[in-house]
């Protein structure tokens, strides 16, 4: 049996979900085997230039040249997945995206406007068509391998269409907003087993935001009626998924 076509690709990011995928140690091993990897120059500098089944990547868009290549990659892919929250979402770079104008930046860091081409750090989405998100800062290992197998059998993954809230409940976890801190489980998709709030630390949202209409709207009334300020509530939301479109319409 033909074994299928893989190609694993980075964009800007920290390439914190490239390593998540090393990192899965054993399992690494069977899923080699039951791979033929065309591209992972985190893994192997042996680069094929090839179609592929399935293409897995990470990070946000923010050169020209970058959309250039997604759009070669998109284009030789059957099934293009967006791992981790700067695919998603556009990432933590994206969080001052319509407040800093990227000229400013470019002035403030490098000394000039004209050093290069480059764009608001912007989701894969905004580009091309994306089949799945997985999401997290960095991805779970878990969650990585479900969907990789889903994937290779020709079945689109199914996404957590619950809260960190629920793994909270499943864990006996008292409620971390209800102690004066503001915690994003609400809104967060679950997947991560409430890891922050297990250990009393309230989530700050590293998975992004569940899929579901006028959920952050609601949310924010939530967290307003509980005593923070809007502002502050924004910024929070917008340290992961700056680009959600829900977010983009919170005036």
């Amino acid at each position: 049996m033909k074994k299928p076509r893989v190609g694993i690709f980075g964009f800007t990011g920290c390439a914190g979900d490239q390593l998540m995928i090393l990192n899965l140690e054993d399992e690494l091993l069977d899923l080699v085997g039951a791979l033929d990897i065309k591209s992972f120059t985190m893994a192997s500098s042996l680069v094929e230039d090839d179609e592929y089944d399935v293409a897995f990547v990470e990070g946000s868009i923010t050169t020209p040249k970058q959309k250039e290549k997604l759009e070669q990659i998109r284009n030789k892919s059957k099934l293009l997945v967006a791992i981790g929250d700067c695919a998603a979402w556009g990432g933590v770079q994206a969080s001052c995206n319509g407040i800093v104008s990227v000229s400013k930046k470019m002035v403030e860091v490098y000394g000039s406007r004209n050093v290069w081409e480059i764009y608001e750090s912007k989701p894969l989405s905004a580009y091309v068509k994306v089949d799945f998100v997985l999401p997290g800062c960095p991805i779970e290992k878990e969650e990585f391998l479900r969907a990789a197998t889903s994937l290779l059998h020709g079945d689109i993954p199914e996404a957590v269409d619950y809260p960190v809230c629920v793994e909270c409940k499943l864990r006996e976890n008292g409620c971390v907003l209800l102690e004066g801190r503001l915690c994003l489980g609400p809104i967060t998709p679950g997947g991560c087993k409430a890891r922050c709030p297990s250990l009393g630390v309230d989530c700050i949202g590293c998975r992004g935001v569940i899929d579901g209409e006028s959920r952050i709207k609601s949310a924010i009334e939530v967290f307003k009626e509980a005593g923070f300020e809007k502002d502050y509530v924004k910024k929070r939301l917008r340290m992961f998924a700056a680009n959600y479109p829900e977010i983009l319409e919170v005036k």
